[in-house]
């Protein structure tokens, strides 16, 4: 918020506010979305499968990412209607604890992304043997890790944001994390029909590799739809650290909010795909409103 009022002085680009009310209508929509992904998971026993665990944590990641904006947004608002001050020593470490909820979800989103492009992976080139190479438990162990790391390292990022030995690694691990997920895809899209072309004998290959290029070109979507909300927040970021002088930088960040809102924006996107392009999930979500009702 600083740094929002001081571009002002600098640049001729007038800050741009998105509205409370979709704001807020837009991180609830996100918040119950992958909610509903989450009971759907947890009440089918069919879905109890790495893949859908991993897919999981990526809902978890986008909750995060909503109830952090939403926070932010309501802090933002008391410390305008004058309950809350800007620089006192409550509001710094609620300050940090909502930065260090950001950089969570940033993270978790980024490793869960991971775990589900090296699931689809393993699941296309090693399909007679996945069950073997990737049990449940390997899944939950795999998940526990990703999420202490994910959780010291946003602490430890939350704590020391103001050191320029802290930002970089962080802004350096984005599009590192990016590019090694496209270069997995397109590994997999390049050796897919050489690889069908080994188990056609199979009775079920055709159907089995259609299926999995089917959960390829999803996660192919997922990726591409974090890559446009998430990319133009980092940037901010990067702007906001080492350009904050720059009259073009400061114009770029006057757009603070709508980059806060397409984080949001990712939250409810990321449902919708699971719900459309997922049939177990199609089902259980059918399942569940006709019981509910």
């Amino acid at each position: 918020e600083n740094i929002s009022d001081f571009s002002l002085n600098v640049t001729d680009c007038t800050q741009v506010d998105v509205p409370e009310e979709v704001f807020f209508t837009v991180a609830a929509a996100g918040i119950l979305e992958n909610l509903l992904i989450l009971i759907a998971v947890v009440r089918n026993k069919n879905l109890h499968l790495p893949m859908y665990f991993f897919i999981c944590s990526l809902a978890i990641s986008d909750m995060l990412g909503s109830l952090y904006k939403t926070l932010e947004n309501i802090f933002i608002i008391l410390c305008k209607m004058g309950y809350l001050t800007r620089h006192g020593n409550f509001e710094k470490k609620l300050d940090d604890a909502m930065d260090s909820m950001f950089i969570l979800s940033l993270l978790g989103s980024i490793f869960s992304l991971l775990a589900i492009a090296a699931d689809r992976y393993i699941t296309i080139f090693y399909a007679l043997r996945y069950h073997n190479i990737m049990t449940l438990r390997r899944a939950l162990v795999i998940l526990a890790i990703i999420w202490t790391f994910c959780a010291g390292s946003s602490i430890a990022i939350a704590l020391f944001s103001y050191e320029a030995a802290t930002v970089i690694p962080f802004t350096i691990l984005f599009p590192l994390m990016m590019f090694f997920i496209l270069c997995l895809y397109v590994h997999m899209f390049l050796l897919a029909r050489s690889h069908a072309k080994m188990i056609a004998s199979l009775p079920t290959s055709t159907v089995h590799q259609r299926t999995n290029m089917k959960g390829a070109i999803t996660l192919t979507i997922f990726l591409g739809v974090f890559l446009c909300c998430w990319a133009p927040f980092v940037l901010h970021i990067l702007l906001a650290r080492f350009c904050p002088h720059n009259p073009y930088c400061a114009c770029y960040m006057s757009i603070f909010h709508v980059n806060g809102t397409l984080i949001m924006c990712n939250a409810i996107i990321n449902p919708m795909i699971f719900a459309f392009r997922s049939p177990e999930l199609r089902s259980t979500f059918k399942k569940m409103f006709y019981c509910s009702r």
